[in-house]
């Protein structure tokens, strides 16, 4: 298994004020799986993606990456990690205001051990047209794609999107969706997707269901729709 997440538990606070966020979370993706996971507000998505990605510290549990645990108090590992294996998309994309397109996604590609040809990725993203543009001449969905192709320069092996199509219209929202899909056709990606749309669950391989910190339900999705032929 590619990504192994084994009784994973995230507390806040201590003595009487401590609230339990995750309560023993156990999943497996195989490499190169879509995975959605779904949930309402406060069911841990966030804290999960976060735990997985290296922001947070877990409580208690391992995750594993390719059959090596993560360690995330061991800052060199972390760095490790982080350079080689992982890719962040947020809802909000946080890029660099004062770099073009094109600068804002090389600058991750500094970061890695080898990086993606920055051309091919732009055609791929539909940003060759705009790669000399600011974030503040682009469209959001303009910007999404920028903030992908920054997750994706140094070809991570695991792409974590927080609600990637949560600040997007409908129609944009579509467009992002398929070039996840493509991405992962194209680069074999494992893409873990937290939202709140649950549509977007059916392009995925696996869809997990939390609620309260609990995995009330982990499945396979035995019929994936098309991003193009998703409909909220």
């Amino acid at each position: 298994m590619f990504v192994e997440v084994k009784e994973l538990k995230k507390d806040y606070g201590i003595g009487e004020n401590v609230v339990h966020v995750l309560k023993g979370l156990n999943f497996q993706l195989e490499k190169g799986e879509i995975c959605t996971v779904l949930g309402p507000s406060g069911a841990g998505k966030s804290t999960l993606l976060n735990l997985i990605g290296g922001i947070d510290t877990l409580t208690s549990g391992e995750i594993r990456i390719n059959g090596k645990k993560i360690e995330l108090d061991d800052k060199d590992g972390l760095l490790e990690y982080r350079r080689d294996h992982l890719g962040f998309v947020f809802q909000f994309y946080n890029l660099i205001p004062d770099l073009t397109v094109k600068e804002n996604i090389e600058v991750c590609g500094f970061l890695g051990k080898k990086s993606l040809d920055i051309q091919k990725l732009l055609k791929d993203l539909g940003l060759k047209e705009h790669q000399n543009k600011y974030p503040r001449q682009l469209s959001g969905g303009q910007q999404q794609r920028t903030s992908i192709g920054r997750a994706l320069i140094k070809a991570p092996t695991l792409l974590l999107c927080d609600e990637p199509t949560g600040a997007l219209d409908y129609d944009t929202s579509k467009e992002i969706l398929e070039l996840l899909e493509g991405v992962n056709r194209e680069y074999n990606t494992t893409i873990l997707i937290v939202t709140h749309n649950e549509a977007i669950s059916r392009m995925s391989d696996r869809i997990i269901h939390l609620k309260d910190g609990r995995i009330t339900k982990n499945e396979v999705n035995p019929s994936k729709t098309a991003a193009k032929d998703l409909a909220w």
